[in-house]
Parts: structure tokens; sequence; C-alpha cells
């Protein structure tokens, strides 16, 4: 048995690939099998939160009494609530065994295929309703919930009751018939409805059956075809490949837009066409260039609008959980299906900072919005105690043991995320293996990977080493190794027990420019982005400009208090700021650093060094109250008595009208 053959049996596990061979290339990177990942203190506690805080206390009853009555509004979209949760408990049980979760997520599972109608459709319309409004947008939910059961426990039922319920859909659209966009929400030209396209395609690489892949193919036709919508079709492909803005295509709701490219993914893992893979590539590449904040994240008012240009500004609904978490698990489609370190890269900053911020300190809710400035505040109700981010949340964040730790095709055991805690694996000749991680990784920049296989074994370890890591130190047992920023680090040996690899990251802080040109900074450190809290960093009478450089004096002697150098390096080119890190008085702030600011007083006197506190963006803003403000990017010079922006709630998640606050009965199931 050969390490890409343990690759092929992680994927089996996963549902990636069956025996039926419907699948058309086979991935570069392969997560290890269920149970193999175990996370350890900070990610391993936000984890452990996640599953028993918000999914295991939902009342799933109230989101299935929608399927058995079929009383939602055609305009609803709460019908994807269930199959969202479904989706979640798959991967939380799968990262760890939890038979309470496993109990009632299979309890659930049986509920909803029950509320199947004569045809095998499962939906909250009534079949006059069939495929109106949100009607496609909430099966592919349930078809993705179904599957991910199906992958998890192996029980034949979800898979049965999925396929029949996509046969309906497929019966009655597609080529000859209703199209497919037809009956969407107007204002999304038929993204949201495409965006079926990736359960459709999981379902024939897990039967084999051609009229699966038939459906997906004509689906992703129809994007250049013309539609209800537009005269040429929304040319999601044909916009990638020549260029054209994200803002200036027919689909801008960025979160159902990236969902339809995940299907396009899951169509090249199963046809191996390359247009779909470059297709997606150049997608995801123009998100990263157009759309991606400095948390790593995208959307306001959940859509496109060239937000990497605007991040700077006051926007008034930044970041949508949904798209994060969409984001997220894009990046992984491609980490997979290219090897490709950045896209790993990506992820790190996705789930540290816009991913952590996002949920609360205790797991129990999410913001729907994650502003760059002002205050967190939880995410408003859109029906049964939840919201759509609420229930996204945990799906991007339940994926992370699985990029964690990989196989890749040629036996190599690949390192994607640095945490405490441990992976398991064996390798072709049946040697099994424990690689642990001692680290608190990104509070500090070392990590320590033991290598343990219970003999000597040859074996091929691909350390991540990200792009930001200009100076990486990197050795074995002792001995330098070669550490490239923006690739994998590749050691090929005889590892024997107790091996001993050690890593030590760049962590100097890095002044980010605004990408727009506009005179504003931002720090980051390693994957984190800091920033200005209040409780921290109080507003004060001061105008202060951030400090690249220690300041050079060249003045005359005689006046050794003036400071004419800035050295701001040149505009495009890195620049660096020398962090401190010291113990905040609040325990909930993660990581604190002292950074160095200057201030210039008057004309050519009084130019001094002034030392600010600035947080890691996770924290910034966690009491989650009015009282408690934040702000990642600043103007140069920025004016510490008007620091803060205040009350935004009032145009984040709540309209204006209260600020929003967590349902009292998800408190109230915490407590039992």
């Amino acid at each position: 048995m050969t390490v890409s053959k343990i690759s092929f049996h992680a994927a089996l596990l996963l549902g990636f690939a069956l025996t039926t061979g419907a699948v058309g290339v086979k991935d570069q990177l392969a997560p290890l099998v269920p149970g193999a990942v175990k996370l350890e203190g900070y990610p391993g506690e936000r984890l452990a939160q996640c599953v028993e805080h918000r999914i295991l206390p939902q009342d799933t009853e109230s989101l299935l009494a929608l399927n058995r009555a079929r009383t939602l509004d055609p305009g609803g979209f709460k019908g994807e609530f269930i199959g969202k949760w479904l989706t979640a408990a798959a991967l939380g049980c799968r990262y760890q065994p939890n038979p309470a979760l496993d109990q009632k997520m299979r309890r659930a599972a049986d509920e909803l295929i029950k509320t199947a109608s004569a045809d095998g459709y499962i939906s909250t319309y009534q079949p006059e309703d069939d495929f109106k409004v949100w009607d496609v947008w909430n099966q592919k939910y349930v078809l993705l919930g179904l599957i991910g059961q199906y992958d998890q426990t192996k029980e034949p039922a979800y898979l049965a009751a999925a396929r029949r319920s996509a046969d309906h859909l497929i019966r009655l659209n597609g080529p000859g018939r209703l199209s497919i966009e037809e009956y969407g929400p107007p204002i999304h030209k038929g993204g949201c409805n495409y965006s079926i396209l990736e359960p459709i395609v999981l379902l024939y690489e897990r039967t084999g059956e051609k009229r699966y892949l038939d459906f997906a193919i004509s689906i992703v036709e129809a994007w250049s075809k013309p539609s209800k919508y537009t005269d040429h079709g929304v040319r999601i492909i044909e916009n990638a490949e020549t260029g054209v803005p994200l803002v200036a295509g027919a689909v801008l709701h960025s979160y159902a837009f990236m969902s339809c490219i995940e299907g396009l993914c899951e169509l090249y893992r199963a046809t191996g066409n390359p247009r779909y893979l470059n297709g997606a590539v150049k997608v995801a590449e123009a998100i990263q260039r157009e759309e991606l904040m400095i948390t790593g994240s995208v959307s306001n008012h959940e859509m496109w609008y060239g937000g990497n240009l605007e991040q700077t500004e006051m926007l008034e609904k930044p970041v949508e959980t949904c798209a994060t978490a969409t984001w997220l698990k894009l990046c992984y489609q491609l980490l997979r299906l290219t090897g490709d370190s950045a896209w790993a890269d990506h992820m790190e900053v996705s789930l540290y900072n816009a991913l952590d911020g996002a949920m609360t300190p205790r797991g129990e809710w999410w913001s729907y919005d994650s502003p760059l400035a002002g205050e967190r505040v939880p995410s408003r109700v859109q029906g049964l105690n939840l919201s759509c981010c609420v229930s996204s949340g945990p799906r991007g964040l339940l994926l992370t043991p699985q990029w964690a730790t990989m196989t890749g095709t040629n036996g190599e055991v690949v390192v994607n995320l640095y945490a405490p805690g441990s992976a398991a694996f064996s390798l072709a000749d049946g040697t099994k293996v424990k690689l642990t991680q001692e680290t608190d990784y990104p509070v500090t920049n070392r990590v320590v990977l033991t290598v343990a296989p219970e003999r000597a074994a040859s074996f091929a370890l691909k350390l991540r080493i990200p792009g930001w890591s200009q100076r990486t130190v990197l050795t074995v047992n002792g001995e330098p190794q070669t550490a490239e920023s923006g690739t994998y680090a590749t050691i090929a040996r005889r590892w024997k027990t107790d091996d001993q690899v050690t890593l030590e990251f760049d962590f100097r802080g890095r002044i980010i420019r605004a990408p727009s040109g506009a005179p504003q900074q931002a720090v980051m450190r390693g994957p984190i982005v800091l920033a200005f809290d209040n409780r921290l960093a109080a507003e004060e009478s001061a105008t202060v400009w951030l400090l690249a450089q220690p300041l050079a004096y060249n003045g005359p002697p005689d006046k050794p208090h003036v400071l004419q150098e800035h050295n701001f390096p040149p505009r495009g080119e890195q620049g660096y700021v020398e962090l401190q890190p010291v113990a905040a008085k609040d325990k909930a702030i993660r990581m604190a650093f002292e950074v160095p600011f200057f201030v210039r007083a008057a004309h050519f006197l009084g130019h001094r060094p002034k030392k600010l506190v600035m947080c890691d963006y996770a924290s910034a803003g966690n009491q989650w109250s009015e009282q408690n403000y934040f702000r990642v990017w600043v103007p140069q010079p920025v004016y510490l008595g008007n620091l803060y922006p205040k009350g935004t709630w009032k145009v984040l998640a709540s309209y204006g009208k209260t600020r929003t606050t967590i349902p009292p009965a998800v408190l109230d199931a915490l407590r039992k």
C-alpha cells in the first residue's frame, strides 16, 4: 500500500471519491482519515466551543418543522438552516467522535428524509411553489447536509434520500425543460440557483450516475447562454478568463458567487476539464486582487464592491460571515486541487482574523458582519433563533482539521497549520507515525515538531513556509535546512523516533499600506492583523505617526531632541516595525504589543517616540458591547482624540433600530 493510496483512502472516507471511478482527477493534497488530527491550545479550544456551545445545543425540531409543514413563505431561505446544521455536525463528528452529537444528527437526518413528498423532494415550500425564489438554494443545503451525513455515517438511506430529491429537481429542470435559474431571486441573476452545482457533482462522484454529471455540465453551460435575467449569460468563466472585474459581472452576491466556484472546482475534480480549474483559479485570484480585505474576507452588504480598495473606509455592513466561510471553503478546494501553499496562507489569515473574530468568546453565536473599525455586534436573528451567518460560521471553522495536516500524491505528509496538537498516519508498509507539534504559534514564532514513527522509516515531510515569512529558520535535529517563503519546505529522509524539526518564523511587524494609495496603514505580525482597542489605547489629545523604522537624527548637534527623518520605506516596498509583547490587563485579550509611533509636536521641535498598545484583531472588541471599540486601519497621521468610530451598531446588522443581542433561547440552552 503506497502513501498515495493512503491519500486515496482518506478521500474515500470523506466521500470525495468512490470505487465507481466517478472522479476525473486526483487531488494534489488530501486530508488525513477522520480523527487523525487533534488540535489543542487555542485552536482546539475554539473548535470545542463551536461543537459544544453552538452545534450540539441547536434546537433541530424547530428547523425540521419547516419541512414537515411546508408552510414557509416562498420568499424564505430559512430552509437552508437544517442542511447547514447537518453539514457542520458531520464535520464536528469527523474531527472527534462525539456520541451525543452523532445520535442527534442521525435523528435529525432520519426525520428530515421522512418529510419528503411522494416524488422524493425535500422542501419547505408547497408543491405548487417548487423551485420558486429560494427553493433551489434551500435544496442545495438539504443535499449537502444529507451527503455530509452519508460521508460521515455511511448510512445508505441518506444518500438515497439525496438522490431522490435531486432527481425530482433534474426531472423538471435542465435542457429542454425549466431553466435552472428561472425562479431564483431576480436580484441575484440566477447565481443562487446555479450554486446547486456543487451537491449535484458530489452525487455523481458518489454514485457514478451520468444524469448528475450531465445536469452539472448543463448548469455551467447555462452561464454562457442568454437567460431570463441577462442577454448574454452571467459569463462567470469568460469574465474570469478576460479579466472583467467582479463588480462588473452579473452575479454580485459574493457568497452565492463563490458557492458556484466551489461547484466548478468539484466539476473539475469529476471531469478533469482544465478550463474549469483555470476558471476557478482566475476567479480566486481576482477575489484576492479586487475584493480581499486585510482580515482575510470579502463583501459589503454581502456584495462585491471593490473591497480591496475600499476597506479603509467606514463600510456599513462589511465582511459577511457566510462570505468568510465560503472563501475558506473555496481556498480549501484550490489547495486540494493545486497543492499550492498560497491558498493555505489565505486560509490561515481568514481563520485567525475574520473567522475567529466573528465567533463570540464562548462560541455560542456569530456576527453577521465584521467591521475593521467600530464595535462587534451579534448577528441579527432571521427566524428560528438563527441566521444564515450563525449557520455558516461553524462550517468554515470545523473544516480546519481537514487542511491542518494532509497527504500528497507522492506520499508526502504536508503540514499547513501550525498549532499545538498531533496528527497520526500510516506509511506504505503499514508503519504508524505520529507527528506532534509543541507551540503556541501564532503568539510566538517557534514551532517544534516531533516525528515519531514506530520504527525507522523513509518519507517526505512538507512544511508550509508562509509568503510573509521572509526570514525562516528551519532545522532537523539542529541541522539547518532550506526554507523559502511562499512554498513548502520538503524534508525527505529516513526518520527515527523522536527526530525533531524546529521552525522559527519571521514575526517582525509588517506595515501594510492601504492598497488604494490612501494615506492609511495597518500592522500585521505573522498571520495576525493588529488593531487598536479602547481597553488598551485610550483616546487622547495627540496626533501620531506610525514609526516604520527607528528614527535617525539628522539635526544640528545642539538640538538632540529634533528628529527629522521619518524613514518610511518607498511606497510599494515592505516596511517593518518593532513590536514588543506586553501583558494585557484584560485576560480576554490574547495578544498585545507595544507599537512605536511618534509625535511631531511642532515644526522642528518636540518630535518624540510614543508607544501605543495594539492587540490581535480577533481579540479587539471582543467584549461585544457598545462601549468596546476597535480599529485596524489608521490615517497617517492619526488623531488619537477621535480614534474610534462609535455607535456603529446602527449601521451594522441592526438597521438602526435596536442593538442586536444573542437570543435568550440560545443562552438558556447553554445552561441546560
